[in-house]
């Protein structure tokens, strides 16, 4: 369910002309490239994907590679299902749009109209804005496991519904800015509910997988629930090999979908072809999110609207548990991917892109991307490289990220993971595993300069450099205690072990909380501000993890 993966840049196997067009290679050719993309998860022994290549109302392509199931030897392949986690958002939608022409509601309702149980915020947050993200509200998983649950706990969708109910306020205004949270779409579900009176999993099966002859396609609502076919999700085991990931949240609407990739060639076909809805809907799947400035966003009803190489893509990805699942449709070419996996480290994003690269070139306008990572990094002087070291600030999230220099490259420790970042110029670092670069702002020599980390499809941030505080073990006495919280029914005992402060929480590691700037600490991207009365004693804390920011905690015990 959580996060959509930003459109990774990966290397182009083609070689192009000047124009960067080429001759559309023979078709087994072509199948030949695609499956050496896949060569090293095309074993026996580790779980895998399954692909399938759409192209003219047709599958031009279906493959699977590795094991849907390690325990029982069953094979990935192209009736295998899979959680697809967010990528399940764009079927909600679509329910939203039929039961918006079956008169049964409007956009601009209010959310309140169908889920009374939310507070009263001070502006009303609509069905559009949770359509687009734009409603501002905190992302009901990190809540959750904040309250000690993670993926693999059983909740259900009155849980998170009630977790929702005790938030005191949102993020920001609704419409004022983008901001992705799988809540808007775990509201939908309710709404969908409460206006059709059926639930999602019966509406979707009644009016969306039924007719589309879907029949390996299914909202899980039951954590217990016999899915046939369905593969099992991996993620990497510490020490080498796999280990099983899977869920038992039985809440729906931000995710919940399980599918295949036959399943679907009908859904992908349908947006060229409506058979369920009409091109009305079609249409208003597309089109994308306007905030309150009049500024338009990229994300379009459970869909990103971007481009590559000069032409138009519409899609999405989905990561939950030990799966992870991609469709993107080039629409004005006929041609799509989908890529649905049961395993949590693969780049599906990077392969898509190289899969179009070998079908598309001959129509591509634009040259493929650099690599990720330059084969040899621009030479920068080692002085230049350690005046970047230390700490930095996200602007406007609060985020902390700490640069250090390790054999010649630098290597940001933030959220939790340590990514390098190789040099492609001067001031220009392009991650190795990724996407991702950092701009660094042009400075006199010696100055530490701030830095805008981007990558495609996502919003630059911003982060500018700031100087940590270094507190006394006495110092850290004081912030030794038990807290809790209106909004998150936990208790967070946090205590000075070998002169630093560490938690005693399901959802954190036994790991020092870093100083930051004076009375904030950082753990796995979560900073905690402590806040003192006048007299100078910590009476609470300020928790910001993720995108939700300002979560008030008060102290209740030392």
């Amino acid at each position: 369910m959580l996060e959509i993966l930003p459109l990774i840049g990966a290397a182009c196997l083609l070689a192009a002309s000047p124009a960067f067009a080429a001759d559309a290679p023979a078709p087994q050719i072509r199948e030949a490239r695609v499956d050496a993309l896949f060569a090293e998860i095309d074993r026996s022994d580790v779980p895998g994907c399954a692909l399938g290549i759409f192209q003219d109302g047709r599958i031009a392509y279906a493959r699977g590679y590795g094991m849907a199931n390690l325990e029982l030897g069953v094979a990935n392949s192209p009736h295998t299902v899979y959680d697809i986690g967010s990528l399940g958002k764009q079927f909600t939608a679509f329910s939203i749009y039929l039961l918006a022409r079956d008169g049964k509601l409007s956009l601009d309702d209010d959310v309140r109209k169908f889920v009374p149980e939310l507070p009263a915020f001070q502006k009303p947050v609509t069905i559009r804005h949770l359509l687009h993200h734009t409603g501002g509200l905190r992302d009901y998983i990190e809540l959750l496991e904040l309250e000690g649950h993670g993926p693999e706990d059983l909740t259900t969708a009155r849980e998170a519904l009630d977790t929702l109910t005790r938030q005191k306020a949102p993020l920001f205004a609704p419409g004022e800015r983008y901001e992705y949270s799988n809540t808007g779409y775990f509201l939908l579900s309710w709404v969908v509910q409460r206006a059709s009176g059926k639930s999602l999993r019966d509406f979707a099966q009644e009016r969306i997988f039924g007719p589309l002859g879907m029949t390996h396609t299914q909202y899980n609502d039951e954590h217990g629930r016999i899915i046939p076919n369905r593969s099992q999700g991996y993620s990497p085991a510490d020490g080498g090999g796999y280990a099983i990931e899977m869920s038992d949240f039985e809440q729906n609407g931000d995710g919940g979908v399980n599918t295949s990739i036959e399943d679907l060639f009908l859904w992908n076909r349908n947006f060229d072809d409506p058979a369920v809805g009409d091109k009305h809907i079609v249409e208003q799947m597309e089109e994308t999110g306007v905030l309150n400035s009049g500024k338009k966003i990229d994300y379009a009803s459970g869909q990103v609207i971007g481009s590559y190489r000069g032409l138009r893509t519409v899609g999405h990805t989905g990561s939950w548990a030990g799966y992870r699942a991609l469709l993107y449709r080039f629409p004005e070419q006929r041609f799509s991917v989908a890529c649905l996996c049961n395993r949590a480290n693969i780049d599906r994003v990077a392969k898509m892109r190289q899969i179009a690269d070998i079908y598309l070139a001959d129509r591509m306008t634009k040259p493929a991307e650099a690599l990720a990572s330059p084969k040899t990094p621009a030479a920068v002087p080692q002085a230049d490289l350690e005046r970047r070291a230390g700490a930095y600030r996200d602007s406007r999230t609060g985020e902390i990220w700490f640069l250090s220099v390790q054999n010649g490259a630098l290597v940001a420790d933030a959220e939790g993971s340590r990514t390098r970042f190789d040099a492609a110029e001067a001031d220009r670092f392009v991650a190795r595993n990724g996407g991702q670069e950092l701009r660094f702002d042009a400075r006199a020599s010696g100055a530490r300069s701030g830095f805008t980390a981007s990558e495609p499809e996502e919003e630059s941030r911003r982060f500018e450099p700031i100087a940590t505080w270094t507190p006394a073990p006495k110092d850290l006495a004081a912030f030794a205690g038990t807290y809790t919280s209106d909004e998150v029914p936990a208790l967070f005992r946090f205590t000075v072990a070998d002169g630093t402060l560490r938690i005693r929480h399901r959802q954190f590691e036994d790991a020092p909380w870093r100083p930051t700037l004076k009375d904030s600490f950082t753990l796995d991207g979560a900073n905690a501000t402590f806040l003192r009365d006048a007299a100078g004693k910590v009476t609470g804390l300020r928790l910001d993890v993720g995108d939700m920011r300002g979560i008030a905690f008060r102290r209740i015990g030392s």
